[in-house]
């Protein structure tokens, strides 16, 4: 089975509509989205209605839950003070904005799933098998708990926007990176392509050209969003 993996699309519709055209070129048997559709872009009903349209699997992020239950943070990981504002002010501004339906749908959204493929026990997460915020980067010795702590052959995950392909003792751990908001290095969206065999496991990470301009010209023009996160959809860096 070929899939293709977006994650982390943070209402930028622009990039969403881009990747999902590539996708199209790809000849992939099922596309899976591991979540954070919404927050500090300008168009998380537009996102939601497209991936509600195109009738895409998908796991609930941090973010996703934050709006829907209204929580007084989003979950990131914001050190500065200055940056922990901004992301309430994005955060309050999405609950706000995102529709009452949408919310409720981002609600009932599953926080993990599992499925088989070819013979493989393939586990799907938001941020790792144990917290939907926590970071699982290429790097992390958390990685090596989770092997210890979770039964999976493939374990495919989002939240850190860098996109890997991980093998450990024969076990696989895929971060799909960010369709709307990178963070490495240059403004294009990315995703990733899984092509499972009993036999193998063959890795595709994709970049995709957007308008990168337009989603953060949005961002700037809209009363209550943070003016400075347009800079970070145009420089990819987070």
């Amino acid at each position: 089975m070929r899939l293709a993996v977006i994650a982390d699309i943070h209402a930028n519709i622009y990039a969403l509509e881009e990747v999902l055209k590539d996708i199209e070129t790809q000849k992939v048997d099922k596309i899976i989205c591991v979540g954070d559709l919404v927050g500090y872009a300008t168009f998380p009903n537009e996102v939601i209605n497209l991936i509600r349209k195109k009738e895409i699997l998908t796991i609930q992020g941090n973010y996703d839950e934050s709006v829907a239950e209204d929580l007084l943070a989003c979950g990131c990981d914001y050190k500065d003070p200055k940056d922990l504002e901004r992301a309430g002010m994005s955060l309050v501004w999405s609950q706000e904005n995102v529709t009452p339906e949408n919310k409720e749908w981002l609600k009932n959204l599953p926080k993990e799933y599992r499925m088989k493929i070819e013979g493989k026990d393939v586990y799907i997460v938001h941020g790792s098998p144990r917290k939907n915020n926590e970071y699982l980067y290429a790097d992390n010795e958390a990685i090596f708990e989770i092997l210890d702590q979770y039964s999976f052959d493939i374990l495919i995950c989002g939240h850190t926007h860098k996109p890997y392909f991980k093998v450990v003792d024969n076990r696989c751990i895929v971060n799909a990176g960010s369709v709307g908001k990178s963070k490495h290095g240059n403004p294009r969206a990315t995703y990733v392509i899984l092509d499972i065999t009993r036999d193998s496991i063959d890795y595709i990470s994709r970049e995709v050209e957007y308008n990168f301009e337009k989603t953060a010209s949005a961002i700037e023009k809209e009363p209550g969003m943070p003016s400075e996160f347009a800079d970070l959809f145009r420089k990819g860096i987070g």
